[in-house]
This record gives structure tokens, sequence and C-alpha cells, in this order.
């Protein structure tokens, strides 16, 4: 594994006991309801397949999961071994959702081509040592028909980027550090001004094989949600 990647997955272990605490504290819960938000605009239907790509703790699994019941299964998959601890014990109070946990390299899923009617990614593509490499696995295992969605940070400009530097300077880092999660949580401001672009991102999906794209901001411009259609 790259040293950048090794790198990712040792964050990501490190902040797995406090994310979800963090997530809910630093959004104001607001990150529950934009992930409910893209699985709404998904449409999955009880019965089909579909990949959770960078699956965290594995909220967005669980939700999703909620709609594929009847036939249906989510595979989630994580590089990081203590996000899918947190997701697995999560899953015990919800043992009827039919979700599979794996621990795997998001760029080299161990699937066959076009096994998923779906897939989202919430979080994950920004951290990526390649997110163009990324959203070509995401299409390799989507079938012809599939559809996508990708959820992180928007890099946006003007008084929304102004916006966006300044909670993550006096809010989000100060309360990381809280947590003794200062140097963990600073690595987001680099990490999102060298994140493409929204019109970026529908490039890179062209060039990966999907048919249509379309990125569009929330949240005022802070997030970005990526729409993927095969």
């Amino acid at each position: 594994m790259p040293a950048e990647a090794q790198a990712v997955r040792q964050l990501f272990d490190e902040v797995a006991p406090h994310y979800d605490r963090l997530n809910d504290l630093l959004s104001l819960g607001l990150h529950r309801l934009w992930k409910r938000e893209m699985v709404q605009r998904l449409s999955p239907v009880a019965g089909e397949q579909w990949l959770d790509l960078c699956c965290g703790t594995g909220d967005l699994a669980l939700v999703l999961a909620e709609r594929l019941r009847r036939g249906g299964a989510v595979l989630a998959v994580d590089a990081a071994a203590a996000p899918l601890q947190q997701a697995r014990g999560r899953h015990q109070l919800c043992p009827w959702l039919p979700v599979e946990w794996l621990q795997a390299d998001a760029l080299a899923v161990p699937r066959a081509a076009a096994s998923f009617d779906g897939a989202v990614m919430a979080y994950g593509l920004r951290n990526l040592p390649d997110p163009a490499a990324g959203l070509r696995e995401l299409r390799r295992l989507l079938h012809d028909d599939g559809r996508a969605a990708v959820l992180d940070f928007n890099r946006s400009s003007g008084a929304a980027a102004a916006l966006q530097t300044m909670a993550l300077r006096r809010v989000v880092v100060p309360v990381a550090s809280q947590l003794g999660l200062k140097e963990q949580y600073a690595y987001l401001e680099t990490s999102i001004a060298e994140f493409p672009t929204g019109a970026e991102q529908e490039q890179l999906a062209t060039s990966a094989g999907f048919s249509w794209s379309r990125h569009r901001p929330i949240a005022g411009g802070l997030m970005g949600l990526l729409e993927l259609r095969c």
C-alpha cells in the first residue's frame, strides 16, 4: 500500500472512536440529513445490490440497507479496521439489516465487474490517493444501468470558501484538539484545497466511463453532491 494511503488509513483508525460524535457536533447533526437526501435521490429498490465505498463507521450503509430489505444487500467497504469495528458494533443493534462489512482497498475491491446496481461514497473520494482511480473503480463495479452518488466537502470559492476556512480553523480543529485529534483534523483544510472542483469531478466521471454526472453544491456551498449514471 502506498505511503499516502497508509497514512490515511492510520488517520481514520485513530479518529474512529470519536468520529460519529464529532460529525454530529460539528455539523449539528446535518450530515445525517445530507446522507439520507443522497439515498433518497438514488431511489434504491428492495432486492438490489449496493456498494458503500469508504463506509467508515457504517451509518450510511445501514440507512441504505433499510431500503433494500427483502432480497437486497449492501457491501460496505473500508480500508481501515477501527471504523469497521465501530460499524459492526452499530450493526449489532439492527442485525436484520442486510450489510456485509469488508476491509479492502477502495481502489481494488475484490468483486467482479458489474456486481452492483448502485453505489454511495460519503467523505471518501477526497481521501483516496487518486480520486480519478476511485471513480473508475466505482464504474467498474456498477451495472451498465447503475447509478451512484458521492458526498464530500465542496471546494468552493468566494464567501463560501472563506466561511469554510473560518469554520475549519476556529471550530473544527479547536474542537478536535480537545480530544487530542488536532493533527488528524488539521489535514482537512489541505485535503479540501487539493480536492477537484465540482466541474473537475464531472470531467473525471466522464473519463471514468459514466454517461452522465452532475455536481451540486449543498449546505450553502460547504458540501457537494456528485450524482452519477452509467
